[in-house]
């Protein structure tokens, strides 16, 4: 069983709580107990860093002082998995890719190679 840290009294609780048993937060989005509810910490509100705020495709009603919310997708995080998807779409790893699905292929074609070489050299 995984457990999480309340963010309230940070008191263990199992992973699937909705609530907490310790000081009753709601800890999972209402009716909804497998979407996370993000929340703000300190005074700063989550549509501050939120991509949906950013690109202004948000229709959460309390946008843009949301302190709770489940649709949350921090701006920074999407920045670092849009720069690994280019990193793996890279010529390099296109190659490498391109090998391990073909490896046979290529085991084939150096065999005619090294045929043609033995029978030139002959």
């Amino acid at each position: 069983m995984a457990t999480v840290s309340c963010p309230r009294c940070h008191q263990s609780v199992d992973s699937q709580a909705v609530t907490c048993p310790h000081c009753r937060t709601t800890l999972k989005a209402f009716g909804h107990p497998g979407i996370p509810l993000h929340r703000a910490t300190g005074k700063e509100y989550l549509c501050d860093s939120c991509t949906y705020h950013a690109d202004d495709t948000c229709n959460f009603p309390q946008r843009p002082y949301a302190k709770e919310c489940t649709l949350y997708q921090n701006i920074e995080e999407s920045k670092l998995q849009l720069q690994q998807q280019r990193e793996n779409t890279s010529f390099v790893a296109t190659v490498k890719s391109w090998v391990e699905r073909n490896s046979s292929l290529l085991l084939l074609l150096s065999l005619v190679f090294v045929c043609l070489v033995i029978a030139v050299f002959r």
